[in-house]
């Protein structure tokens, strides 16, 4: 199965250059980290492969590029504000393929998609009386009923406490048993480093690295990129642990 590549890769804002990757290869399946500092060019990336902003260069998965009802997208801070039921919302994920009326495998196949996030108890409740992270929730959710083939998610654990953060990462790291590839930014370089099967650093809209986690999270690559003083460590599965220390160009003062 042929992976992702990316070739002459760019995104242009007004007169200026944001983003731009020579060449970019990525597995057919599994799940994808992008990390890197905050206006790095993640969002920027993750919205170009989205279609949702215009770009130049050559993007293929497999021998082309996925149809739009192939490609699930959740850009970073979405709310829902419209007096939908939970259930009603993730139901969306697949209008293109619902008819006149909705059957009762679409029933069961939302309810197994909310169960799939203790969603369950919420099916019937209104997506704008629900706080942000379950409204993430619920989205993931919306976006993973379309079985798409590559799923981008912008930040998709950001609203979310510790125990959830593990619970979704842990969910979207076994789609690859359903042939889908998931590009996703990450801000916890230690979660990354746990759950992604290869990680993108982007610097200054240009790759900086790419590779297993063990491979891009070190010291030598870290600190010029995040200005810090970093400890890299294991945890009792051998992936990386990322012990900040403190910023690069601050002396400690004692």
């Amino acid at each position: 199965m042929t992976g992702l590549s990316l070739t002459d890769f760019s995104v242009t804002i007004g007169r200026q250059k944001v983003l731009r990757i020579d060449r970019l290869d990525l597995p057919a399946v599994g799940l994808v980290g992008v990390v890197g500092p905050n206006g790095a060019g993640k969002s920027t990336l993750l919205k170009a492969l989205a279609g949702v902003l215009p770009h130049r260069g050559v993007k293929t998965l497999g021998t082309g590029w996925p149809a739009p009802r192939q490609i699930g997208f959740m850009p970073q801070d979405f709310m829902v504000r419209a007096a939908l039921s939970v259930t009603e919302c993730v139901l969306l994920g697949r209008r293109e393929r619902l008819g006149w009326r909705i059957t009762p495998q679409d029933h069961a196949e939302v309810e197994r998609a909310l169960e799939a996030f203790g969603l369950g108890a919420l099916a019937t409740q209104r997506m704008d009386n629900l706080s942000g992270g379950q409204q993430q929730l619920v989205l993931l959710a919306q976006r993973l009923l379309r079985s798409p083939r590559l799923l981008i998610l912008d930040e998709p654990t950001s609203a979310l406490d510790l125990h959830r953060q593990i619970e979704v990462l842990t969910h979207l790291k076994a789609t690859r048993r359903h042939d889908i590839l998931v590009i996703t930014a990450l801000h916890d370089l230690t979660l990354a480093g746990r759950f992604a099967d290869r990680l993108v650093m982007i610097e200054n809209g240009r790759l900086r690295a790419v590779g297993p986690p063990a491979e891009v999270l070190t010291r030598t690559i870290l600190d010029p990129v995040y200005s810090i003083s970093s400890e890299c460590l294991s945890d009792r599965e051998g992936s990386p642990v990322i012990v900040p220390h403190r910023v690069a160009s601050l002396p400690i003062r004692g």
